[in-house]
């Protein structure tokens, strides 16, 4: 353990599990944008002034962005970039590529325009095959974005579906998730982005075996879990330490930042969460 004297904080004399700075490759924190809770530049402005040291990116879900005027998405992500944060789309391409290739040119372009950094490239609700993910990513990158593949093991993942609904459709093999996200980093993604659903959301039982077979397939350092539950990103850092990547609500950073510096958890956190400075 070691002082956080590299950050701005109060009571800085309490020793605190190591944090590296921004811009983190580890122990990164997306939190998520206007989506299920409205708010405008005025409240991200605030968070970020209140926490913005641990926030790495932002992101947008559900095409959320599509129904916000563009240049108040343009002044979301100037907010993000001038706090050392970047922007990430969420789940939308399945729609954009239910109309064509020129349909994506003109998404990836209007992304750019807006400030975005990062394509997430979404497959729950799209039967997709690893080679068309594959030129996704390399058409993301080449229009200078960051691709961020999004994959799960449950079928029709990354939309509202009910628990329901979802158990009525199939599960993917986790083998397949681990090859499709090897070729897709292989073909520049930056992170992989890893669905809850079938995992430890709207499931009857957490399916922990599935996450870490990930983790061990794809390495710590590139995979991002889903994990806006407090007692789901707990098990993340109470099982893999603080250093894992995690999307989490905007409203949930503090507590996430208190778990990761050990500074406050519950009966089996408390205290336990180590990480030696470098």
């Amino acid at each position: 353990m070691s002082n956080a004297i590299d950050f701005d904080v109060s009571m800085n004399f309490v020793p605190r599990a190591h944090r590296s700075a921004k811009p983190r490759t580890i122990g990164m924190t997306e939190i998520r944008a206007p989506y299920y809770s409205t708010f405008g530049t005025r409240h991200l402005q605030d968070v970020f002034d209140v926490a913005g040291q641990w926030v790495d990116g932002i992101k947008w879900a559900g095409g959320s962005f599509s129904l916000v005027p563009a240049e108040q998405v343009k002044a979301f992500s100037d907010i993000a970039h001038e706090n050392g944060a970047y922007v990430s789309s969420g789940g939308w391409i399945e729609t954009v590529l239910r109309y064509g290739d020129d349909a994506v040119d003109q998404y990836l372009k209007e992304a750019k325009e807006v400030g975005f950094d990062v394509i997430e490239i979404s497959t729950g609700f799209i039967m997709l095959p690893t080679s068309g993910l594959e030129r996704l990513v390399e058409k993301v990158v080449k229009a200078g974005l960051k691709a961020k593949p999004e994959l799960g093991i449950q079928i029709g993942s990354g939309g509202d579906s009910g628990e329901a609904e979802l158990a009525a459709e199939s599960a993917k093999d986790i083998g397949d998730l681990v090859d499709r996200g090897k070729r897709a980093l292989d073909a520049g993604a930056a992170i992989i982005m890893i669905e809850s659903e079938g995992i430890t959301e709207n499931v009857d039982e957490w399916n922990t075996a599935a996450a870490a077979s990930i983790i061990n397939g794809l390495g710590l350092e590139n995979v991002m879990f889903e994990a806006a539950d407090g007692p789901v990103f707990e098990w993340y850092i109470k099982n893999y330490g603080n250093e894992c990547n995690l999307f989490v609500d905007h409203s949930q950073i503090l507590q996430l930042e208190g778990l990761r510096q050990n500074i406050w958890g519950n009966k089996s956190t408390w205290g336990r969460v180590i990480n030696p400075a470098p």
